[in-house]
């Protein structure tokens, strides 16, 4: 059945991503009818994370944000699409790198590199960066695809851009091995989504509730020694992002614990909140929470 799935879906991506840019755009506003206005795709979902999140807009600005939202959703599947045939080059004229002597001015601290990032705006088109590495390998963690032929198609994709795939239940010996063999890496962690209740171990705030925190990428960076750099995205035009690197100052052995996790979410957080549309509203973030936002009362879905 795994295969049966594969070859009838990997010929239509396939055509998919042959499309031009300006002809994508266009069915991904197709698609946006279909996945909001028709199937409602996890629309209580959005709709009640846009509530705690940003209960200081009005029930039509909360609205106005949804919209634009699955609008950014489904050009984003399209552009994923599109990564299994677009050139590298072209991916490089569309997410433009701010700062990227930040990333060799890491690499030459002589350590491996923690890369902390979250589900906003294109962080699949992010591993472009991996091109700008000089002396380091890019690796990037992700959960394996139960259809193994998929898999295999994701971890082609990836590896167009430099980047090798460690699953997440591989990371920490992957980690450790490349240590002792003096692999120097970067390692790409998304790390704004909510663990399970039973591997938590820390709750931090995030937009004014106290939530279970992913703090493997910070763990890791203080058990190896590893440098930190956080990332600032932003979107610029339909299909074109900016990034910014932001080097973490200092040793992250020296840092009190989850402080650096701390920092990260409050980055995100901000980058939210100027535009929260480019956001991944449909996970369920906030299902585990020890209390509402004080500015919930009296706000409604």
């Amino acid at each position: 059945m795994q295969f049966l799935a594969y070859i009838l879906l990997y010929p239509l991506l396939y055509l998919i991503s042959l499309l031009p840019f300006r002809v994508l755009y266009i069915l991904s506003d197709g698609l946006y009818i279909l996945i909001y206005r028709v199937v409602g795709y996890r629309k209580a979902t959005v709709r009640k994370n846009l509530w705690l999140a940003l209960p200081h807009l009005s029930v039509a600005e909360r609205r106005k944000v949804e919209k634009k939202f699955y609008r950014h959703f489904c050009d984003t599947l399209l552009e994923m699409v599109k990564t299994i045939t677009v050139s590298v080059a072209e991916i490089q004229k569309r997410f433009d790198i701010v700062n990227p002597e930040a990333i060799n001015e890491i690499e030459a601290r002589g350590k491996g590199v923690v890369f902390i990032c979250g589900h906003y705006c294109s962080y699949e088109w992010m591993l472009v960066m991996n091109r700008q590495l000089t002396t380091h390998k890019g690796f990037g963690i992700y959960k394996t695809i139960r259809n193994k032929y998929f898999d295999r198609l994701v971890k082609k994709l990836r590896g167009r851009f430099d980047a090798e795939l460690i699953d997440t239940r591989r990371i920490i010996p992957a980690m450790r091995d490349h240590k002792r063999k003096g692999i120097m890496g970067f390692y790409g962690f998304l790390s704004d989504q909510s663990p399970k209740l039973t591997s938590t171990i820390y709750w931090g705030n995030f937009f004014d509730m106290e939530v279970p925190m992913h703090v493997g990428a910070e763990i890791l960076a203080k058990k190896l020694d590893l440098n930190i750099l956080f990332v600032k995205s932003s979107k610029t035009g339909r299909g074109r992002y900016r990034a910014q690197f932001i080097p973490f100052e200092g040793n992250p052995k020296d840092m009190p614990n989850y402080l650096i996790s701390d920092m990260f979410m409050k980055m995100l957080e901000d980058d939210i909140k100027e535009a929260p549309e480019y956001y991944l509203w449909t996970h369920k973030r906030f299902k585990h929470r020890k209390n509402d936002p004080p500015a919930i009362a009296g706000t409604s879905l």
